[in-house]
């Protein structure tokens, strides 16, 4: 698969300020390599991530990642820790799972987009801790997660307070009446 040293290819040195990146469909991406998985082995603290990396764009805002199918909860939490994104997409990642999703939400507190959609790995089972990080979120896209419930509507009717944005289409555990309960607490959001 292709390293994100070699997607960013001839970036060197100090790269300008990027606030938006697009890597949506790079099906063979990968945001870290095998050396720098081991970099982060405390048996092998010598080795350090060669060439460009992610973590270098601190000035991100934007960050596009959808159907990149070859990112797992482990390189997403080596690699998103961006205070300032205010917009993720992660939708189509089929290996994204509740723990990625709270390595996630630490990572990026100030997120105010979040497309989840066609992540069938969520569950609502540590929604709660996830969302307790996103307090300025005001889209969210979950369509298609096959797992959650009302429970998680019920989680971001209660600490998503600036939410405006809920499309929650096709998640069969999700039905009319949850989405009627949530809009009643929070009826500035569009469902």
């Amino acid at each position: 698969g292709q390293g994100l040293a070699q997607a960013l290819g001839p970036v060197h040195g100090t790269p300008p300020p990027l606030i938006t990146l697009r890597l949506a469909y790079c099906s063979s991406l990968k945001l870290y390599s095998e050396q720098e998985h081991q970099a982060s082995d405390p048996e092998e603290p010598f080795l350090k991530p060669q060439g460009p990396s992610l973590l270098m764009l601190q000035a991100l805002q934007e960050l596009d990642l959808t159907a990149c199918s070859k990112l797992t909860d482990a390189s997403l939490a080596k690699v998103l820790q961006f205070p300032q994104l205010r917009q993720l997409s992660l939708s189509l990642l089929p290996a994204l799972t509740d723990n990625g999703l709270v390595a996630v939400a630490r990572g990026c507190p100030s997120l105010e987009h979040l497309s989840l959609s066609h992540c069938s790995c969520l569950s609502d089972d540590d929604w709660a801790q996830a969302a307790g990080s996103w307090l300025r979120l005001q889209h969210l896209n979950l369509s298609s997660c096959s797992q959650l419930t009302e429970q998680t509507l019920d989680t971001n009717s209660q600490v998503c307070k600036q939410l405006q944005v809920l499309d929650v289409a096709m998640c069969p555990g999700i039905n009319v009446v949850a989405v009627r309960h949530f809009q009643a607490q929070l009826p500035q959001v569009t469902c």
